[in-house]
């Protein structure tokens, strides 16, 4: 009775047709790790601009409000800036530490020299010779 519902055992080879495997197996490695850091920095931008629209705040606002150059904290959102992180933070009522996790150690001390996977375009290395003139 059961024994209609039984499948064959699937011979080597056999099993998922060739181009649903060529779509799991053969995928382009894309995915390291400056992708992941890429979407860690982006979902730490997206946390921040979340937090600045419920406590009803603008980038704008801060800079005037912290007598900031116009844009500092728009820039210090996606990239390292002491001055416009210190002013989000304090806007938001909290610690820079708190709201930049790659930017900062967990005890509040600021990473020095910053990873370049903090910028929008991650920095080039300089050359490490200079043509002399």
């Amino acid at each position: 009775m059961f024994a209609d519902f039984i499948t064959p055992k699937k011979e080597a080879g056999q099993g998922l047709p060739f181009w649903i495997k060529d779509l799991f197996m053969h995928r382009e490695t894309i995915a390291d790790k400056t992708d992941r850091a890429e979407r860690r920095r982006l979902e730490e931008i997206a946390r921040i601009k979340g937090k600045l629209i419920i406590a009803k705040l603008t980038l704008a606002q801060i800079d005037k409000d912290y007598n900031l150059p116009a844009g500092t904290a728009g820039n210090a959102v996606h990239e390292p800036h002491v001055a416009g992180e210190r002013a989000i933070a304090a806007a938001l009522k909290t610690r820079p530490h708190l709201l930049w996790r790659s930017r900062y150690f967990p005890d509040g001390q600021r990473r020095t020299p910053q990873p370049s996977e903090n910028y929008r375009h991650a920095r080039r290395e300089a050359p490490s010779t200079q043509a002399a003139a």
